[in-house]
Order: structure tokens, then C-alpha cells, then sequence
């Protein structure tokens, strides 16, 4: 598999997310590192499937990819990064959504709405028609990847904190709001985590799809009012 091995600038997720849905109208040299970014995301998956994470070296995958590490670390920070890109591609769309101007939250719509909407509008819309089954093979390697874990959750921490960033910029919030928006925040990565979840492990041929998944995110985000409300009943002897 060979790519540009030049592409110089930083394609970090966010500029990906964004830029492969307009793939057609970029220029020629951001189109070459998407393509090159893509390259290394699709091969590595590739490689830590069939010989496990630790199994593949850095110079191997940029050998098979046809580009430098120079290259690589102008993309990606590790090969924790380059194997999680599926699922940070999703939360840099969802970043996005909440930073579009053009869609304003509805009257009397709750934090917790627009957060949710903006999620699966990302599932939705996320580029790459190969998206959701990379998705589940960044899954399944984090399964059996401590390091892929620690990784998960730094980026989940900077996420949550652009996020609340984006949030306090476009919203007016009072000064005992901050708990409440964060907490928001904290239940719907949650809820999403159940979602995914369920989604990786179900069986069925064709089952992993953008449309199962973001269903499985409103019925999670749905339950999460009535987890606080659960009976703790105990059981009679």
C-alpha cells in the first residue's frame, strides 16, 4: 500500500473529520494526507489484527505504508493514537457539531439534548464508508491493550475539556451550571460506552453498522433518567 510520503503538515482528528467529508473541494496536498492518514490508520489496524499490537513495530508499519516516521509523528503521537483514530474521528465530529454556528439549540432544549444530538449526528456522519468496522477493530485490539485504555482515557479527558470549552462559549450558563454541564458530559461518554459496548460484542453477520450503533446510543441516553431512579429492593430471605 503506497501513499505520499511527504505530507508534511499536522492532520490531526479534527481537521480529518472535517476535511474527508469535503474531500472532493480540498486541495491536492491536504487530500494527500488524508489519504496518507487513512493509509496508516487502515494498515495498522490491519497489522495489530493479524499479529497483535505489540507484535507490529513502528518501522514496520511506516515501511508498510510507505512512509516515514517523520511522516507518522507529523499525524499521530504513538501507535496507540494511529490504532484509536476511528473512535477519536468520531469525537472530533462531535466536537464539531457542537461548534457549528449554524445550528442552534431548540427552545427549552436541555444540555443533555444538544449533547446527545451532536453525538449521533457524529455516528451518523462521521467520513469513511470503512468507518464502523474500523471502529470495531480499534475495539476489539483495546480489549487486549492495556496502553490502548490509558491512551482512551487522556483523550476522553481533553475531549471533555474542549467540549465544556465549546459549551461555556455558546451557551449562557449561571455559576452553579459548571457541575451540572460536566455531569451531562460525563453520563452521555458513558452512555456511549455502554452503546459501544453492546455493539462490539453482539453477533450476526452485518451487524456493525453507523445505524445499530447510534440506535443503541438514544435507547442508552433514554435509560439514563430512570438509572436514578432504579428500587434498590432487597432480597427476602
Amino acid at each position: 500500500m503506497s501513499t505520499d510520503a511527504d505530507a508534511d503538515a499536522p492532520a490531526d482528528a479534527r481537521t480529518a473529520a472535517a476535511g474527508a467529508a469535503d474531500d472532493a473541494r480540498l486541495p491536492l496536498r491536504e487530500r494527500k494526507k488524508l489519504r496518507t492518514r487513512q493509509a496508516l490508520v487502515d494498515t495498522a489496524l490491519e497489522l495489530f489484527g493479524e499479529r497483535g499490537f505489540d507484535g507490529v513495530t513502528l518501522d514496520e508499519l511506516c515501511d508498510a505504508v510507505e512512509v516515514s516516521k517523520r511522516t507518522f509523528f507529523r499525524t499521530f503521537t504513538s501507535k496507540e493514537d494511529v490504532a484509536m483514530a476511528p473512535t477519536q474521528d468520531l469525537w472530533a465530529a462531535f466536537l464539531a457539531n457542537l461548534e457549528d454556528e449554524d445550528t442552534e439549540p431548540a427552545r427549552g432544549q436541555t444540555v443533555f439534548a444538544l449533547l446527545e444530538g451532536a453525538l449521533t449526528r457524529a455516528v451518523d456522519t462521521v467520513p469513511g464508508e470503512g468507518w464502523a468496522a474500523g471502529v470495531l477493530a480499534s475495539r476489539r485490539l483495546a480489549a487486549e491493550t492495556p496502553s490502548m485504555d490509558a491512551h482512551g482515557l487522556a483523550f476522553c479527558d481533553r475531549t471533555t475539556v474542549a467540549a465544556l470549552a465549546v459549551l461555556s462559549r455558546r451557551l449562557t450558563l449561571s455559576p452553579g451550571d459548571d457541575l451540572r454541564v460536566r455531569l451531562a458530559l460525563d453520563m452521555l461518554v458513558a452512555a456511549f460506552h455502554r452503546a459501544l459496548d453492546g455493539w462490539t460484542a453482539q453477533g450476526g453477520r452485518g451487524a456493525h453498522t453507523r445505524a445499530d450503533l447510534a440506535t443503541r446510543l438514544r435507547a442508552a441516553c433514554t435509560a439514563l433518567p430512570g438509572a436514578l431512579t432504579v428500587p434498590a429492593h432487597p432480597h427476602r430471605a
